[in-house]
């Protein structure tokens, strides 16, 4: 496929119906914004984490709300990511750390600065409105560049890698498992028959693949290679286990009263959390025969959202990217 110019938005060859809007925000707006924040109750003296820097819109809100002296140790793993961050929250001074890192590794952070505990921690989960707006990352289906989709670029293996190197079945599970794609079996397929005449390295080579197996009507809400591109890119940046071991490791590092809030979007993230809060909030898990509690095990968080909070109309009307947005937040039981 020859090259494109890098501004231009590209839809799939098969399917042009789909009513997706394609016109790029010029304004990188956080999702969630003060209902994130607000759940996280930022005060002054208290010591934050953001996990997920990504352009520093809640890190920024968190710092504010917790003026004079609280602190806000930010997390991310794309040096780019740090790099802005670094520049939109300098006014902030010694009131910020800013760590390049994936929040799993939180533990190791926190003791290298030297805090036991925090009062607070925000992740905003998913893809970057900067990483899908870079053509040269690679993980948009609507604009064309290499098939990377790494987050941390330091990392070994590249979307394009998935694509080329592993396995139908293979691919067909990360589709299924990752994308919840109905479709798995027929795309990696298609996928296997593409990369036989030729190595699949662009992302619009690897959506208009994806598109082929779709009929053009009746038109689609979505593009037909959404799911595609998001399994791939979860599995590039184990982005779920990385989730998992995250939440465990946060929840341990709260103070008492302190809160941990995090912003998904789609069901297998939102499961994730779900879990694991409710886990963190159960009492006795002993069977139900037994007249007495044998196992010891005590509340460890208290639920703060039932059901998630969803971003209302007028914000998905101002940012589409909210609409699939879902926030949960708990707080940490004393001793």
């Amino acid at each position: 496929m020859g090259s494109k110019n890098p501004n231009e938005i590209t839809r799939a060859k098969q399917n042009t119906s789909y009513s997706e809007p394609l016109t790029p925000s010029l304004v990188h707006t956080p999702v969630l914004l003060k209902e994130a924040v607000d759940l996280i109750a930022p005060r002054s003296g208290g010591v934050y984490v953001d996990g997920t820097l990504g352009a520093g819109g809640h890190a920024a809100e968190i710092l504010k709300r917790s003026s004079p002296d609280g602190i806000l140790i930010g997390m991310d793993q794309d040096a780019e990511a740090i790099e802005r961050s670094k520049l939109s929250l300098a006014a902030y001074g010694d009131r910020v750390h800013i760590r390049r890192g994936n929040y799993r590794d939180l533990p190791q952070v926190l003791s290298g600065l030297r805090y036991e505990k925090v009062d607070g921690v925000l992740l905003d989960l998913g893809v970057s409105w900067f990483h899908l707006k870079t053509p040269e990352r690679g993980f948009s289906f609507q604009l064309d560049g290499p098939l990377d989709m790494r987050m941390d670029m330091s990392r070994p293996q590249t979307a394009a890698d998935l694509v080329n190197n592993l396995s139908r079945n293979e691919l067909a599970r990360i589709l299924r498992e990752f994308g919840e794609e109905r479709k798995a079996g027929a795309i990696a397929r298609a996928i296997e028959k593409a990369r036989a005449r030729r190595p699949i390295t662009s992302t619009v080579q690897l959506a208009d693949i994806v598109t082929s197996v779709f009929p053009p009507y009746p038109p689609r809400r979505t593009h037909p290679a959404t799911l595609t591109f998001q399994a791939l890119r979860i599995a590039v940046n184990d982005e779920l286990g990385a989730l998992s071991e995250g939440v465990s490791a946060v929840i341990p590092l709260l103070s008492p009263g302190g809160r941990i809030a995090v912003i998904t979007f789609h069901s297998l993230e939102d499961r994730i959390v779900k879990r694991a809060f409710t886990a963190e909030a159960r009492g006795c898990i002993c069977p139900p025969k037994l007249p007495v509690c044998a196992c010891g095990k005590k509340p460890v968080l208290k639920i703060l959202t039932q059901p998630p909070i969803i971003a209302g109309p007028d914000e998905v009307d101002r940012n589409p990217a909210a609409r699939s947005a879902k926030l949960r937040a708990a707080e940490k039981l004393p001793d």
